[in-house]
């Protein structure tokens, strides 16, 4: 992990905001959990705050998990850090911890719902060890914390 840290690039990329299988519902899936923002309004948002803090952002969304190794896998290049919402595949894929592992970023998880407050299959992430932070819990409000959070380790 020490890797990631060391990795800093010339020239300030963007930042990726990717996210996984089925955050294209945002907005109509089970808005008593996830709110009733929609995925546009979380990119929005997302914008309006990066270009606050000086920062460029990309986004990226996929159901498929191939998809989302793929544009971790290419961040290494393009991107200087990445904010994920993993969504269900942060519970059952080691294949997006190895790629976020390979890309050397500086990674943020991001869960708009607090992952500890519902099934205990939730409770276990396995992207978690290739992050440098995780927020859970307060909605879409955590994207804005962890573009801030990135906005400070990349300063550096």
């Amino acid at each position: 992990m020490a890797a990631k840290a060391a990795r800093r690039p010339s020239a300030l990329k963007p930042v990726l905001v990717l996210n996984g299988p089925n955050l294209n519902m945002l907005g109509k899936r089970q808005p008593e959990i996830y709110g009733r923002e929609t995925l546009a309004d979380v990119e929005s948002l997302c914008r309006a705050e990066a270009k606050r803090l000086g920062l460029a952002v990309e986004f990226a969304q996929s159901n498929h998990e191939g998809v989302l190794v793929d544009r971790i896998q290419a961040a290494r290049e393009d991107n200087s850090g990445i904010v994920i919402n993993a969504g269900a595949y942060t519970h059952t894929s080691v294949a997006l911890l190895d790629a976020l592992n390979a890309a050397e970023l500086p990674a943020i998880e991001v869960h708009l719902s607090n992952i500890y407050k519902r099934e205990s299959f939730r409770h276990h992430s396995y992207i978690s060890p290739a992050a440098v932070g995780v927020i859970a819990g307060l909605g879409t409000q955590g994207y804005l914390l962890a573009l801030q959070a990135l906005a400070r380790l990349l300063a550096r």
